[in-house]
């Protein structure tokens, strides 16, 4: 544990230092170079499944995230499907795989047609957190509808396992990324 702290240490230095010069989160993170990333991801060929897993990793590392998820809407049955995690703990897997409209953060995506957000989902008393959510560990979180043209085809979520309030243009950088990726599910 002290070695891994160790190993961190100039990481989580060089963040203090951005914050305290006033750099805004985006910019430290990369978020605004990401969609050119994904791309080349998406187009680099493969198993779906797979290449979803590197497009989550990417985002999860210039986000500062931990976890992250992409579900498939089915909307004969009104369902997301999970697609593809990054970070979630095991016990958490079975209750992620089939997220009915509505339930939940990524199922009120769906129903509200727009991104949610939530700083501290440890804390949340909005109700729009599933009661297993907390079992993620997950502080702040953000998800936003998947889409392909003006049809929602699912959802691109992330969280931070500290309590953060991601901005306005996280939030448009993450569509971006979900626009690329509904594009490339309809090529």
């Amino acid at each position: 544990m002290l070695a891994q702290t160790q190993s961190n240490a100039p990481r989580l230095r060089q963040i203090i230092a951005d914050l305290e010069n006033g750099a805004p989160a985006a910019t430290i993170r990369g978020v605004n170079e990401l969609p050119n990333q994904i791309t080349t991801l998406l187009k680099s060929g493969g198993n779906r499944e797979v290449v979803l897993e590197q497009v989550l990793r990417e985002a999860l590392k210039r986000f500062r995230s931990e976890t992250g998820t992409i579900h498939f809407l089915d909307p004969e049955m009104q369902l997301l499907h999970l697609a593809a995690q990054v970070g979630l703990p095991p016990q958490m897997l079975e209750v992620v795989k089939t997220i009915p409209v509505g339930k939940g953060i990524a199922g009120q995506v769906i129903a509200q047609g727009r991104p949610v957000t939530v700083c501290n989902l440890q804390t949340d008393t909005s109700g729009v957190a599933r009661p297993g959510a907390k079992q993620t560990g997950v502080g702040g979180a953000l998800c936003v509808p998947l889409r392909h043209g003006d049809k929602i085809a699912g959802t691109f979520g992330v969280g931070t396992l500290r309590q953060y309030q991601y901005t306005e243009e996280e939030t448009r950088a993450l569509e971006e990324i979900a626009r690329h990726i509904g594009e490339w599910l309809n090529r």
